[in-house]
């Protein structure tokens, strides 16, 4: 049958992937035909050919409107929920609810792009603090959530998590309910909804973080159950064309720093907040800065890359409006990036696919 009566294919095809990522789950809903093209492999590959895949970058953040903006006041853990920052257009959407979260997502959940779909795991559930090992899926193509197999072993809490941004989600470190900190890590395959238990790395790695480039699932700092706390300055990277972990890297960051602000470019380039400046990880081994921070994004900041920019978002003070700049990182200049008021609550993480 043909996808589109008295047109070629070919021609329909041409029609299909201009339509934007937000019309996927209407168009789908017309029929069939439409449907598994708009999920098939080749539709995504044909829209990147084409220039036509866009950015998107989605954050973790406070609400700042209505009861939970007076609870934030009030010293009570605000609502948080799933923001939607569009690069190119500058739009600024949030995504529906996870199911059984309509008050806000799990506090400190992880969250990784694959592909074209989101995943979240674990977290605390709001009001009462338990650790969640639940993975949910959210799809950009049917605008819809689902449940995945959830994480397996004991709970965790803090943990590293990097996506390939093909199928894999890797998970590293982290403590248990004991407020153990842990060596081990694991991969849940989006596409098969199964969970694989990686080697232990080398270190108990608690807070750490994880970033994914170059084939290696990379997990920063972190400390151990003794530290509580004091950040050490190493990392290690499991391979994924060996499936095992480097020999540890023992001087990645300056000793008792946070790894938080840590995130690649899209050349394999390492950045970090570092005092008052962005600063880049040179071959040698120490990092240099590049770029002042703006003075209005200096607490607290938030990192997250795409395509050459930097998105920077922090606030001036503690507790105060939370405002966004992107870095050109082959210029190294800043510019504005504009959100309406109720996207300016408190960012705890963020992370980019394309679509």
């Amino acid at each position: 049958m043909e996808l589109i009566p008295c047109l070629p294919d070919e021609i329909a095809r041409e029609c299909l992937i201009r339509v934007p990522y937000r019309g996927f789950s209407t168009v789908s809903a017309v029929c069939k035909g439409w449907k598994e093209e708009i999920e098939s492999l080749q539709f995504q590959q044909q829209r990147q050919a084409n220039g036509l895949t866009r950015p998107i970058v989605v954050l973790t953040q406070a609400d700042s409107t209505g009861a939970s903006a007076g609870a934030t006041k009030n010293l009570i853990p605000p609502s948080y929920r799933l923001t939607i920052y569009e690069p190119v257009t500058g739009a600024w959407t949030k995504l529906p609810p996870l199911p059984g979260f309509s008050d806000g997502l799990p506090l400190f959940c992880q969250f990784a792009g694959v592909g074209r779909k989101l995943v979240v795991i674990g977290g605390w559930y709001p009001g009462t603090w338990a650790v969640s090992k639940s993975v949910f899926v959210y799809d950009f193509v049917s605008a819809k959530w689902h449940q995945g197999a959830d994480m397996p072993g004991v709970s965790r809490s803090f943990s590293a998590c990097a996506s390939d941004s093909d199928r894999m989600v890797f998970v590293a470190g982290g403590h248990d309910d004991g407020k153990n900190a842990l060596r081990s890590a694991m991969v849940y395959d989006v596409a098969k909804d199964e969970w694989v238990l990686l080697p232990d790395m080398a270190l108990q790695r608690d807070e750490c973080k994880g970033i994914f480039h170059g084939d290696k699932f990379h997990v920063i700092g972190g400390y151990s159950t003794d530290m509580q706390g004091r950040f050490v300055k190493s990392a290690e990277a499991f391979d994924v064309t060996t499936w095992q972990w480097d020999q540890v890297q023992e001087d990645m960051l300056e000793e008792g720093i946070c790894p938080r602000t840590c995130v690649a470019g899209d050349v394999g380039k390492f950045y970090r907040c570092q005092s008052v400046h962005v600063t880049v990880l040179e071959e040698s081994g120490s990092w240099r800065a590049v770029a002042e921070l703006p003075l209005d994004v200096r607490v607290g900041p938030c990192l997250v890359t795409w395509q050459g920019k930097l998105l920077v978002l922090g606030s001036a003070t503690h507790g105060g409006r939370h405002m966004a700049y992107a870095l050109d990182l082959q210029r190294y200049t800043w510019t504005r990036v504009e959100a309406p008021e109720e996207y300016t609550g408190h960012v705890q993480a963020g992370c980019c696919l394309e679509v």
